[in-house]
């Protein structure tokens, strides 16, 4: 038997004409795969280009840009999905099979995808409520200020204070107290507390607390009353009495500043015109201080006057160290720290 006979009986020649030419290259598997393959590249490209056609016309219709940035990733994902069935069908399988498949195979991985799943959830839930924009400067429940950088339907990337980027998963976001400092009104309004001592002048202290925070870059120095809620608040620096302590007068200065995002400068200056003003004022911060009656029924008192690390025990009638109180009278002791008040 002839063998090349046999084989060019095997492989029949391609058709010279174009028609049948194509259906003949159509019929080879692997020139299928490839032309799924170039499917899929076209896809992906078509995706990109469907991005940058879209992104503003998008951008303008939806003024949150996180929004604009998920239809537009939706978009995305969606022209190449369907590429891949397009790519699919040309290799034989069809649509059906396709979808029993990512079925069967969204099952298998259903435990180990269920973290992701519910961040998907909640980042719905997040871009529904619009808690927080990209742009914002909103600090975590753990004290973390920065500022929103990108919200996806996964997670919400901050950009901290501190020059680095700190990822959230959504499903944690929806968890935890945020605080928006760029919600509507920037303006926010801060709090310096000190204690002063009952013995120096009140009025000069809170004149100079509100003297303090006046002429200070970012503080708003006056003008209208400030709404939070049907509340109205007096824009200028204001130093209230906040309580009468044990060891002094709680004093509050509260003032508003124009922008949330120098507020440790801002603070940390205002608190250096107080300093700077205590030293030419009648006023003094007051530390913590008591003072220790005795009369004829608090009987003996033990007051160390100094190093009293080898003290003999009371009664032995050693005083080094040690001054015994047995007095019939009144006596007054001030102690600024730790007092040993006997038996």
């Amino acid at each position: 038997m002839d063998i090349g006979a046999v084989a060019q009986m095997g492989t029949p020649n391609p058709p010279s004409e174009l028609g049948p030419l194509l259906a003949w290259l159509w019929g080879i598997a692997v020139v299928r795969l490839v032309v799924a393959l170039l499917v899929v590249v076209v896809g992906i490209v078509l995706s990109k280009f469907l991005v940058r056609l879209l992104g503003r016309p998008v951008a303008r219709r939806f003024k949150r840009q996180s929004v604009a940035q998920t239809i537009l990733g939706l978009l995305r994902v969606s022209t190449i999905i369907v590429a891949t069935f397009v790519a699919g069908s040309m290799v034989g399988l069809g649509i059906g099979d396709i979808v029993l498949s990512v079925t069967v195979f969204s099952a298998v991985l259903g435990i180990v995808l269920a973290p992701i799943v519910g961040s998907i959830i909640n980042g719905v839930f997040v871009l529904a409520d619009n808690p927080y924009e990209i742009g914002d400067m909103i600090e975590l429940e753990n004290g973390r200020r920065g500022f929103v950088d990108d919200i996806t339907l996964r997670y919400t990337k901050i950009f901290t204070l501190e020059n680095t980027f700190l990822v959230v998963p959504n499903s944690s976001m929806r968890e935890r107290d945020v605080t928006n400092f760029s919600a509507e009104d920037e303006r926010t309004r801060l709090s310096i507390p000190l204690l002063v001592t009952y013995e120096g002048d009140l009025e000069e202290a809170r004149q100079l607390m509100e003297r303090a925070a006046r002429n200070v870059e970012g503080v708003i120095e006056g003008g209208p009353d400030i709404r939070i809620g049907s509340a109205r608040y007096p824009a200028k620096p204001t130093c209230l009495i906040d309580a009468y302590a044990d060891s002094g007068v709680r004093l509050s200065l509260r003032f508003w500043a124009r922008t949330p995002y120098k507020i440790p400068r801002i603070e940390s200056t205002v608190r250096e015109r107080i300093w700077a003003g205590l030293e030419d004022a009648d006023v003094e911060i007051a530390y913590p201080h008591q003072h220790l009656l005795f009369d004829e029924h608090s009987g003996r008192a033990r007051v160390a006057v100094e190093n009293g690390d080898d003290l003999p025990p009371p009664g032995t009638g050693s005083d080094r160290g040690v001054t015994e109180l047995e007095s019939e009278k009144e006596v007054e002791v001030e102690t600024g720290g730790y007092a040993d008040d006997g038996e």
